[in-house]
Formats: C-alpha cells, sequence, structure tokens
C-alpha cells in the first residue's frame, strides 16, 4: 500500500473514534434514584411531583422541589434556570443533572403535563366537542366505478 492510503485509513480509524467517544460523553443514561446518588457525571431520573409544596422564585430562576418515582422513593431536587411555565400541572418530570451533597442538581427540567384533548375528553364525557367520531382512522370512500375498464 502506498502512503496515502494508509494516511486516509489513519485518519478515518481516528475520526470514528472520536465520534464515538463524543456520543457517548453527550449520552445521558435514564437511572433509578438509588443509582444517582452514586452517580458521577449527568444523569436522567424521572418522577412526579412528591407535593405542590415546593419553592419557587422566578426572578432568581430558582425551584426547589421533592420527586418521587414509581417505587416511592423521594428525592429533594433543586434546579436554576428558566423555569417551565406548566411547571404545577405537570403529571411526569424528568431531571438531567447530578446528585451533590443532599439533594440532585438540575441542569434541565422535562415537564410532561397532561393533553389538552384529554381534558377535553373528561369534560364532554369521551366525546369529541366537535362530535367527530373516536377510534381508528375511518373507512375510504369506496372507488367510484368510470366504466372504463382497466
Amino acid at each position: 500500500m502506498n502512503f496515502k492510503t494508509i494516511l486516509a485509513i489513519g485518519l478515518g480509524v481516528a475520526a470514528i473514534a472520536i465520534g464515538v467517544s463524543s456520543f457517548k460523553q453527550t449520552m445521558t443514561p435514564y437511572i433509578g434514584f438509588a443509582e444517582a446518588r452514586k452517580a458521577s457525571g449527568l444523569v436522567q431520573v424521572n418522577g412526579k411531583l412528591a407535593s405542590k409544596d415546593y419553592v419557587i422564585n422566578k426572578e432568581e430562576q430558582y425551584l426547589k422541589f421533592r420527586l418521587q418515582d414509581t417505587n416511592g422513593d423521594v428525592m429533594p431536587v433543586e434546579y436554576r434556570g428558566v423555569i417551565p411555565g406548566n411547571f404545577d400541572q405537570a403529571v411526569s418530570i424528568v431531571a438531567i443533572g447530578q446528585f451533590k451533597g443532599d439533594h440532585f442538581e438540575a441542569n434541565q427540567l422535562l415537564v410532561k403535563c397532561p393533553s389538552k384533548y384529554q381534558a377535553m375528553e373528561k369534560e364532554t364525557g369521551g366525546k369529541h366537542p366537535d362530535g367527530v367520531p373516536q377510534g381508528g382512522p375511518a373507512e375510504p370512500p369506496a372507488a367510484e366505478s368510470t366504466g372504463v375498464a382497466s
């Protein structure tokens, strides 16, 4: 093999190694509360508000609340940043960050709120407000015969 071919293969291998390394660094694993307390680096935890008793300071962009997982474990969370406007309506919260000291410091919050359509269904007794039938897609209309043979 000539020098150019060896150089091209070497650069290709180096580019792949850098890409894989960068990808691993940007991955944020999703783990439980017990694992999050022991983990180093960024992780994701998921839960719901343990209570409506939380501290919010919009001027300082500070939020302190307690997150509860499906096992009933509760973790204090502190977040500094833009506070989601629908935080108090959340049915599920994903906090991305790391455990420091006695609390989880979130760098990012993802808030899932109930769908406005679910609320409409409850108000209308399961019927669409415009009378549109619910369920799967409607059957396509039958093709009309044009009298031309195909």
